[in-house]
Parts: C-alpha cells; structure tokens; sequence
C-alpha cells in the first residue's frame, strides 16, 4: 500500500478546496432563461440514465453500460458555451455527451437496445454513437484510444481555418496512459485548437485517483508541453461555463490546446456490473446531499424566483421525453442480419 502523504491523505468525496480560480471565474448570475435551459439538460441527462440503468436491469441493454449520473454539469456547462461546429470525441461514459450535444433522447435509447432506430443502426451499442451531424465523434470503447483522435480533429478545424475547437473528453484513468502525452506533445507542437477536458471523477474503475495519480494536480500534466490548465468544480455547472469560456478563447485565439481538469464524481459505479465495494455509502450520499449539481442549480433558481410548480413541470415534461425515448426504443426492430456487411468498407469509384 502507498505511504501516506498529504496528498493521499485527503478525504475522498470532498470538493476541492483550491480550485486555481475555478471560483472566481463565475460572473454575474445569467439570466433566468439561461439558469433553466442549464437545468433542463442536466437533468435529461439524469432522467435519461437513471431509465437506461432500469433497461440494463430489465435486460433491455446488452454489453457495458457506464451511466454519467452526478457528471451532468461537466458536459452541460461546456456544450452551453461552446459554438456549433465545435466537435466532440469522449469514452465509454458518454449519452450524457450525445445527449448535451443535441442528439435525440430516441435515437440514443434506440443504439443503446441495440434497434435500427439507433444512431449506429443498433451496432454500435452504449460505447460506440456517432453523429457527423451533431460534430460527435464517438464513443471509444479502448481507455485513452479518443485523446488522439480529438488531436486529429482539431487539426483538421485548424487546417480548414473554421476557427472551431475540439473538446476531448477523458478520466482520471485514462490521463495516465501513455498515448495522451504524445497526444499533448503533438498538439502543443502545432498549436491545435483542441481542450482537454479530464473528468476527474474521483476513481479509475476501482482505484481511488489518490492511489493511482503521482501528483493529484491532474490540470498540470500539460506543464511539461506548455500546455495551460485550469483546475475547475466540475459539480458547478456555473464554474464550468466560465471556465469553458476562457479555455475556447484561448483556443479560438490561436493559442494551442489547454487543459481543463473537472472536480466531479459518479454516483453509480463504474459500470453496471460494479457493485462499487471500494467507496463507503455515507462517501456517496455526502456528495449527492451537498453537492449534487441539479440540486444546487434549483436551489439558485428558487432563489431568483422561478416557481417550484414550474420546475416539477419542468420535470414532468423531461420524464416524458424519456418515456417516449423509451418507447421508441423498444417498438424499433432489431438490425437485419444483413447489416452485418454494412458500414465496415468504402470503395473507391
């Protein structure tokens, strides 16, 4: 076991206390309108998971499934910001992703129940979505296998010159394979236009990042490329906008990549085979108590006077986006066999 240091001594499930301006980054409140559009698709992304969680159960969902419950205000308060064209490339853990990027909740529910309906014609399942349209990217099923590929589609934003950026979403896994350091090397060199967005989420599977991670600081492992980074509450949709903001600018501007590293945390284990044995239940529940991002998000809402009725309204209607996903989902029929043969060559003319 490791010696303790005053870094892995540090109590798990806390926020972090020095978030390196991750604070004072949060501008004035937004507008009303703003605040419930933030909520809204955080919480579709939570209504939507905590039904595929049931499907999984059900036996509806086949394969892995890593649901993105307590990580919604990380992709929400990026994509709030971000500029259409901007693109997308993430892990396994990814319908809170394609859900944040605009893809229909249907056509989400349809890959995962693996039907025709589904954004990879049912082939592709929870690890491997897909939509050109929506500039997402997948959906990579191998640990770290998309940091690259994020680089690639930054240089092709750069070559182009259409002043968009790539957001490439990893874990605190993922952060310490070998790939991502080529990866940083290659962007800083061309000065990609790309953010490295490391959702820190407390444990890599089933190893608490403490016992994983030298140096627990993961914003700084750009430092050796040049690469800035900012360390940010990733259960603050608030601090994860303004943090956003500045990292797309310093990439629009020409700057090269940087590095944005999410204080946050999941809920459910790691996928949906982990019982989660290795945290406590009171660690889980401290963190949803006090600082689950929906819950604090409605309590600024009440705040500026939104109407408690409104918000269960709100609700209501997001419960019946789900339901109709849901149903969708499981009326569409399964892929022909035939399918099979598709998609998997493309020959010249």
């Amino acid at each position: 076991m490791a010696p303790k240091t005053a870094k892995t001594a540090q109590k798990r499930g806390r926020p972090p206390k020095a978030l390196k301006n991750a604070k004072t980054l949060k501008n004035d409140v937004p507008e009303t309108d703003v605040l419930t559009s933030l909520y809204h698709d955080m919480l579709l992304i939570r209504r939507f998971e905590e039904k595929a969680g049931q499907l999984y159960g059900m036996g509806e969902i086949g394969g892995f499934c890593h649901l993105y419950i307590g990580q919604e205000a990380v992709v929400v308060g990026l994509q709030s910001v971000a500029e259409e064209g901007d693109s997308v490339v993430t892990s396994y853990r990814d319908h809170g992703h394609m859900l944040a990027c605009g893809m229909e909740a249907a056509g989400v529910m349809a890959e995962l129940t693996g039907r025709e309906g589904g954004y990879s014609k049912g082939k592709g399942g929870s690890m491997h979505m897909f939509s050109r349209e929506k500039n997402f990217y997948g959906g990579h099923g191998i640990v770290a296998a998309q940091v690259p590929i994020g680089a690639g589609l930054a240089f092709a934003h750069k070559y182009k010159g259409d002043g968009k950026v790539n957001m490439a979403y990893l874990g605190d896994g993922a952060v310490n394979q070998g790939q991502v350091y080529e990866t940083f090397n290659m962007a800083a060199l061309w000065d990609l236009p790309v953010i490295f967005v490391i959702e820190n989420n407390q444990y890599g599977m089933g190893t608490s990042v403490n016992r994983a991670a030298a140096g627990l600081d993961l914003c700084d492992r750009g430092k050796g490329y040049g690469i800035p980074g900012m360390q940010v509450d990733g259960m603050d949709v608030l601090a994860v906008r303004a943090a956003g903001e500045i990292a797309l600018e310093h990439c629009r501007s020409g700057k090269g990549p940087y590095i944005l590293e999410m204080k946050t945390y999941r809920y459910r284990g790691h996928s949906m085979s982990d019982p989660a044995k290795y945290r406590t239940r009171e660690e889980v529940d401290s963190m949803r108590k006090q600082h689950d991002p929906i819950d604090q998000l409605k309590e600024m809402l009440l705040r500026e006077g939104v109407d408690e009725a409104a918000l269960k309204e709100l609700d209501k209607q997001v419960k019946q986006v789900v339901t109709g996903a849901t149903d969708f989902a499981l009326s569409s029929p399964l892929p022909h066999e035939d399918e099979l043969y598709t998609d998997i060559l493309v020959e010249n003319a």
